[in-house]
């Protein structure tokens, strides 16, 4: 039996209604903010371009879920208290609504988004919200794919980092390794290594605080581009992990091997 977003939500007055589509704006994922922050998703619905798109008395928000391609996470409904004036406005000041706030994060919909527009007429794909999924709790994240299989984009890191994932930290906080990072902007590579005292944990959070992890050429690189320059372009492999008991030597001729392995002192971002 195929259940549609109707079966859950009784709306009889649909031309009240924006669908909104939020997906990635170029900088971040709508679904990485919603697990960061239910505030910093609040801001996705109240930011207002050139075009008056939320010109109705609510937004029926939906998250594009990018671990799954036309999957989409039930994002809340919000009332819009005020459009601001035509020009020269760029937010809509709204609430979140008590409506469906228990089905917020948990409801996955399969829906086949039509173009590009971020904003629809709700009474026009209403009944083309197909339910995927009811999870038992709000999503927060995939969990921990095992350190082999650890090559994630920064901006996904940074969300696992920042929400103190504790499935993510249990696994890498004790554990030292080898690992790289991917310039996706140019090919270029950067070895490193976490040891001494100083878990992957804490080493990759060093990288999510300043985008740099204050590494000479990537330090340059940040500092002229910003750390949006790594949310869009920097991802991480973890290529080897050690128990933290192993001897730091060890670990440095890992570390040495792969950037002899790589090439990255002569075609990426390592100096030494």
């Amino acid at each position: 039996m195929v259940l549609h977003l109707s079966n859950f939500f009784q709306l009889t007055e649909l031309n009240e209604y924006k669908l909104h589509l939020a997906t990635w704006n170029g900088e971040n994922q709508p679904l990485d903010a919603f697990i960061r922050d239910r505030k910093e998703w609040d801001g996705w619905n109240s930011y207002r371009k050139e075009i008056n798109e939320f010109n109705r008395d609510y937004i029926l928000a939906l998250i594009d879920f990018y671990p799954q391609p036309g999957v989409w996470l039930f994002g809340g409904v919000y009332r819009v208290l005020y459009r601001g004036p035509e020009r020269n406005s760029h937010s809509y000041k709204i609430e979140r609504t008590n409506f469906g706030e228990e089905l917020v994060g948990r409801l996955k919909i399969k829906f086949q988004r039509p173009g590009r527009k971020r904003s629809l007429r709700l009474e026009n794909y209403f009944d083309q919200l197909e339910v995927a999924a009811l999870l038992e709790e709000p999503y927060s994240g995939e969990p921990f794919p095992g350190y082999e299989n650890i090559r994630h984009d920064f901006s996904y890191l940074e969300t696992v980092i920042l929400s103190g994932r504790p499935d993510w930290k249990a696994a890498l906080e004790n554990v030292k390794g080898v690992y790289v990072i991917f310039d996706k902007s140019n090919g270029k590579k950067y070895v490193g290594a976490a040891y001494g005292e100083t878990g992957v944990w804490s080493r990759w959070s060093d990288y999510i605080g300043t985008g740099h992890g204050w590494n000479n050429e990537l330090t340059k690189l940040i500092d002229k581009k910003g750390i949006s320059y790594a949310r869009e372009n920097f991802v991480l492999t973890l290529l080897e992990y050690r128990p933290a008991k192993t001897d730091d030597r060890l670990v440095q001729e890992r570390e040495e091997f792969w950037k002899q392995a790589l090439l990255s002192r002569a075609f990426g971002y390592n100096q030494n």
